[in-house]
């Protein structure tokens, strides 16, 4: 055994993270693997390995018995006392066994073991690394796509964006720099497998807490999420510091934090609104951009009726039921909407007839931000 593969083991455990002695077990286990297939012998041996000398020794083990019944394992107490006086029956005698051509097997297998540990270890270095990066962001670059997956460089490793969790309309080109949500992490036999996506509605919450301050740093907590990915997503947000706008601090300048967002998603439009405690407070808002009337609640089917002016209701159900089916999301309640027409001929509106119409409308301030 070389020298030069002993100092290359203090190498790789300086550089790589792998333990010296893991890695003398493994060549050590593996050598007596070698030693029993190449040199047919069934006995049971140990090889050890000196580090200080690079050299490597091979030992049979054998039991002291009274009576020897297979010279391969056993050593009889006469002949054990002949080595060493002190041994008894039961005892284990090592004796020496190296062959003298057994340097060239041992080099080729302590090469190979190494290789593949080396391999298995930086799989599970960066098993370790990104498996507790799952639900979080990374900037990856593009590398190739086939029919199911684009395939994303995160820098140590490729990562697959499925063909579902892309976004549709989005064109992925070579060296495309991209912001990606790690959905999975799996550790396989042939290393480890990184799932994103595009698509994830943790894409947009954390894109927000990127750019966001106040969001980072706990002062706006994002409340929920509801996305339909390239086309429209709602967000609700609060605080307990009443010298912040929650909605106001996403916003950012000009619209400059959201806007940084929408770019990233290619242009999708994003609905900013205050989160609330109170169901009628939070769908009303949660229906952004369409003003609200009323808003009824059936608190054991969690379940709202929105009455909204006629003019609005086109609005308020938004594009193929958009805007209705986010705001669902959003809040968590069932929300059937109906013109001021209908909710008065239904009966259901005004529901305090005695107060001048005018008072029965809310007056939240909404964001939507395209």
């Amino acid at each position: 055994m070389s020298s030069e593969l002993m100092d290359a083991l203090v190498i790789l455990e300086k550089e790589k993270g792998i333990s010296r002695d893991v890695l003398i077990e493994a060549i050590e286990a593996a050598l007596v693997s070698a030693y029993k297939r190449n040199f047919n012998q069934a006995q049971n041996v140990r090889v050890d390995l000196n580090l200080e000398t690079g050299t490597m020794r091979v030992f049979a083990r054998k039991e002291v018995v009274d009576e020897v019944f297979d010279s391969r394992l056993e050593i009889s107490l006469e002949e054990a006392h002949s080595i060493n006086p002190a041994y008894e029956t039961g005892d284990i005698v090592e004796l020496e066994v190296t062959p003298k051509e057994f340097g060239r097997i041992a080099a080729q297998t302590a090469k190979q073991v190494v290789t593949q540990r080396v391999r298995e270890a930086e799989r599970g270095i960066i098993y370790s690394e990104f498996v507790d990066r799952e639900d979080d962001i990374m900037t990856g670059i593009v590398q190739r796509q086939d029919p199911r997956f684009i395939y994303v460089s995160l820098g140590k490793i490729e990562a697959l964006l499925p063909q579902s969790e892309q976004m549709p309309g989005e064109t992925y080109k070579p060296h495309d720099r991209i912001k990606v949500y790690i959905t999975k992490v799996e550790k396989t036999t042939k290393g480890p497998q990184i799932f994103v996506s595009r698509t994830h509605p943790g894409l947009l919450k954390r894109l927000f807490e990127i750019e966001v301050p106040e969001i980072y740093d706990g002062t706006v907590e994002i409340k929920s999420v509801a996305r339909e990915a390239g086309d429209r997503s709602k967000i609700s947000v609060a605080t307990d510091q009443e010298d912040v706008d929650p909605v106001g601090s996403c916003v950012g300048q000009k619209g400059s934090r959201v806007q940084a967002i929408v770019d990233e998603l290619k242009g999708e439009k994003i609905d900013i609104v205050e989160w609330s405690q109170d169901p009628v407070v939070f769908v009303a808002n949660a229906l952004s951009p369409s003003k609200v009337l009323d808003v009824i609640v059936n608190e054991e089917e969690k379940a709202t009726t929105v009455v909204v002016p006629d003019y609005q209701l086109s609005l308020a159900i938004g594009k193929r039921g958009q805007n209705a089916r986010l705001a669902a999301k959003l809040t968590g309640w069932k929300i059937d909407i109906k013109s001021e027409t209908d909710a008065r001929e239904a009966g259901i509106y005004p529901r305090f007839p005695e107060k001048d119409e005018s008072d029965e409308s809310f007056d939240f301030i909404n964001e939507e931000i395209e």
